[in-house]
């Protein structure tokens, strides 16, 4: 009669097996393993070849050692130097040229290295910069005697004026391993800006702004549901858009075609021709009012940014959605294109930044600095840098990676619009009407301006919801909530000393979050 063999579960199986490894192991688990010699004294090598190769071989002679000698024989040396016959001991030492003290003895190989040269001793004098030669005169001399006498032999001491000889000579070789004291750069002094003109014509919130490439006139979006053509230089209006059914949250034209681009909060992007001021394209795909929109300088793209949490990169002659750019968890409030990578950057109400790889349509880095809705992004016209505005702080960013540069605290609102131009001028814009003006280097604030209200207006309506330098960069225009535009110039009588830099820098000011 045949014994019936009991079946496990495969997973029964496999725990007892491990179980019983586990046993077998227990009880040697905390030994350490044994020390192969070969082994640890390969590493050894390699970790003193790697990390401290450049003052390995550093010998200076044994002072026990000519002590010895000049007892034992009574003979006085007054060379300093080891003899071509002589077979000195020497000494591994650290990371000082010439320090006195136990180290470790060399190998019979590395024994050809001989003590310096008076020559030596004098180079050495030399790689100093010449702009430490007055501080470090009269350490120097004695220096040098400090390392003859560590050295083993009589002190020969320069005159202080050789020794500031010597160091005058010394070029800026090695300058640049001497480590500089780290400094606050000076703010740069820009010209205070004033109110030059405010234009009204719109029924509603001036939401958005943009200037046209040849630098003629602008267009305006704003919450009557029109769009507005200026001229720049009068100020008059030339033309009228309508179309959209809801607030215009964007505008852009076109450096490449006659084309006017607009979204707004009825869901809808349009494509205008200038040449017969019509609609020609729509398009279609966001889920909720949008909020954003941009071009990208030098391929026909065009992307925008919605409440539905995304941005979409639109093809502008086929109407076509190349990629719908998803992983904002809130509204996307703003978006940026450039020619280099990263080439889309968005800013969203879930406090993040996010910077998207065109190509395949996903994102390469998200900024978490932020503690509040990030509401507006400029990209610097000249550096590889961008800032980002929110409630808690302006802060700064290089690309490609989005490192963290500074922050600029201080303006204490919901930031709405930043702009910025070529001379490092940057402007930021606040729900409250306010606006402050920045060196972009040093984010020193050198100017504040509260406008006044249009009559009629109540003082809460003094918000700026849009700002932005003309192609001249000599105007600033500003989108607000009186229902007006104001344009700003640089104030040509100002100067240093009527306007000087009144500069405080804080020392704790680059912190992080």
């Amino acid at each position: 009669m045949t014994e019936e063999v009991q079946k496990h579960s495969v997973h029964t199986l496999v725990f007892r097996s491990l179980k019983r490894t586990h046993d077998m192991f227990v009880s040697d688990h905390a030994k350490t393993i044994a020390l192969d010699e070969d082994s640890h004294k390969m590493k050894m090598g390699v970790k003193l070849k790697t990390e401290y190769a450049p003052v390995l071989h550093m010998p200076v002679l044994k002072e026990g050692r000519d002590r010895v000698s000049q007892l034992s024989g009574g003979q006085e040396i007054h060379q300093g130097y080891a003899h071509p016959g002589d077979e000195a001991e020497y000494l591994i030492t650290g990371t000082h040229a010439y320090p006195s003290g136990p180290g470790v003895a060399l190998t019979a190989d590395t024994k050809i290295h001989r003590n310096p040269s008076e020559g030596g001793v004098l180079s050495m004098a030399l790689a100093l910069p010449p702009s430490q030669v007055r501080q470090e005169a009269s350490r120097t001399a004695a220096s040098v005697a400090e390392i003859h006498r560590h050295a083993g032999g009589a002190e020969r001491v320069h005159p202080q004026s050789t020794a500031v000889s010597l160091l005058e000579g010394g070029g800026t070789r090695n300058s640049a391993l001497m480590r500089r004291a780290p400094t606050m750069p000076k703010p740069q002094w820009h010209p205070p800006w004033k109110l030059f003109r405010v234009i009204s014509g719109h029924l509603g919130w001036v939401r958005s702004i943009a200037v046209e490439p040849g630098n003629q006139w602008f267009v305006t979006g704003s919450a009557d549901r029109t769009i507005k053509i200026w001229d720049l230089a009068s100020g008059k209006l030339k033309l009228s858009l309508t179309g959209h059914i809801s607030t215009v949250r964007g505008v852009a034209v076109s450096s490449r075609s006659p084309y006017l681009f607009s979204c707004g909060e009825d869901k809808q992007v349009k494509c205008w021709d200038l040449e017969y001021n019509k609609v020609i394209r729509h398009y279609h795909g966001h889920l909720s009012a949008v909020y954003d929109l941009d071009l990208h300088p030098t391929i026909d793209v065009l992307v925008t940014c919605s409440r539905d949490a995304s941005a979409r990169v639109w093809d502008i002659r086929t109407k076509a959605n190349v990629h719908t750019l998803t992983g904002h968890t809130n509204t996307v409030a703003t978006v940026r294109c450039q020619a280099a990578e990263p080439q889309i950057i968005t800013g969203s109400h879930d406090s993040t930044i996010r910077l998207w790889d065109l190509i395949a349509g996903k994102t390469r880095a998200t900024l978490t600095n932020h503690k509040k809705s990030v509401r507006t992004l400029v990209l610097h016209p000249r550096q590889y840098t961008f800032a980002s505005g929110s409630a808690d702080n302006i802060k700064q960013w290089m690309f490609p990676d989005g490192s963290f540069i500074q922050n600029l605290s201080g303006h204490n609102a919901i930031i709405n619009t930043l702009a910025v131009n070529s001379d490092g001028v940057l402007v930021s814009g606040a729900d409250n009407g306010t606006m402050h003006m920045w060196d972009w280097r040093t984010g020193y604030n050198f100017q504040r301006i509260h406008a006044a209200v249009q009559p009629g207006s109540l003082d809460s309506e003094s918000g700026i919801f849009a700002c932005m330098f003309d192609h001249s960069e000599s105007r600033l225009i500003t989108a607000e909530a009186d229902k007006t535009i104001k344009v700003y110039k640089e104030d040509d009588t100002a100067t240093e000393e009527s306007h000087p830099i009144n500069w405080k820098p804080e020392i704790l000011k680059r912190k992080r979050f």
